[in-house]
């Protein structure tokens, strides 16, 4: 998901911020992106990592670090270790989804193959664990361990529940926490851990990533349906063609008449997608409010990530950061 469709861009501020943070961070992961021996690695990962991202999540590692006072060298490594477990998750989906597109680019597996794609997410995975004990802190290997596996769970999960029409909103929200949720949440709360801040801080920087990330890929999964091509880095409707059950397709599941569960069976469960679907798809979110329901959703999330930097110390990162969360559903407000 791309932030590019406004001029003042509050990841923009927030990359001039921790510039100094992040150009260590750039520096690490060319260096451990490496590989002597097979240099496909470097190749496949250089296609991806430096492919535009914002690097949002590495930036709130850094912010949540320096919000709750570290002057230390470790918040880099860390920063670090959840890119590279982000870069991983991307290079496995690409393939799990058979995408020909990301970022607005060839995706890796499209380029090379599947192979080259599992196996390079594998290295990456592993140099994400070896960074990830710099720190020598337990708390700080658990929680990125553990969200790894969450990461993993969700996939799966989204895998068992993404073409079937009894999946629920409680299901959905069960696979956005673990698939992108909780690399957000991860990546503030070890910055705060590393600081060593009181816990209310820490439990404030978990709830922030948390409901930032949910209200993060709630939006990804509406402009799937109503984006520019150019601006979200897919085509339009991917998650329709890939017969994905989100939130605006849950909601109009749920409200439903027979014909129109009919419809939905025939295109998502059994797959049997033809010519006019998406707009025939797309009309009957409409018809049911459906896509602004998902917004309003968003919007809430986004509330509640807002509201949970009041109980972190006050510095200007933290201002921007509350400005990072408006941000996330302003382009769908």
């Amino acid at each position: 998901m791309s932030l590019d469709d406004k001029a003042v861009k509050p990841h923009d501020r927030l990359a001039q911020a921790l510039a100094g943070d992040m150009e260590a961070v750039n520096a690490l992961i060319r260096t451990k992106m490496a590989s002597k021996h097979a240099p496909r690695i470097p190749e496949v990962t250089a296609h991806l990592v430096e492919a535009g991202g914002k690097r949002l999540r590495p930036m709130l590692t850094l912010a949540a670090a320096r919000i709750c006072g570290y002057d230390g060298p470790y918040h880099v490594h860390l920063a670090a270790t959840v890119e590279f477990i982000h870069t991983a998750t991307l290079l496995h989906d690409d393939v799990v989804d058979e995408s020909a597109q990301r970022r607005g680019r060839p995706t890796a597996n499209l380029l090379w193959d599947n192979k080259s794609s599992v196996l390079v997410g594998d290295y990456l995975f592993a140099r994400a664990f070896q960074l990830m004990t710099e720190p020598d802190n337990m708390r700080v290997l658990g929680i990125l361990s553990n969200a790894s596996a969450v990461i993993a769970e969700g996939e799966v999960l989204q895998l068992t529940a993404a073409q079937d029409l009894a999946t629920t909103e409680d299901i959905y929200l069960q696979v956005i926490r673990g698939k992108t949720a909780a690399l957000f949440s991860a990546a503030t709360q070890v910055g705060g851990v590393l600081a060593e801040a009181d816990p209310a801080s820490e439990k404030a920087l978990f709830d922030y990533g948390d409901a930032l990330g949910i209200a993060f890929q709630m939006v990804d999964d509406l402009l799937d349906y109503g984006g520019v091509t150019d601006v979200i880095g897919k085509n339009t409707g991917d998650d329709f063609r890939e017969r994905k059950l989100t939130l605006p397709v849950i909601k109009a599941v749920a409200a439903a008449d027979q014909t129109e569960r009919a419809f939905w069976s025939r295109v998502i469960e059994k797959g049997d997608q033809q010519e006019g679907d998406l707009e025939q798809a797309m009309a009957l979110m409409a018809k049911h409010g459906t896509l602004a329901a998902t917004r309003d959703a968003a919007i809430v999330w986004a509330d509640r990530a807002r509201a949970a930097l009041g109980a972190l110390p006050d510095h200007p990162l933290r201002a921007m950061l509350d400005d990072l969360a408006d941000y996330v559903v302003a382009r769908v407000r």
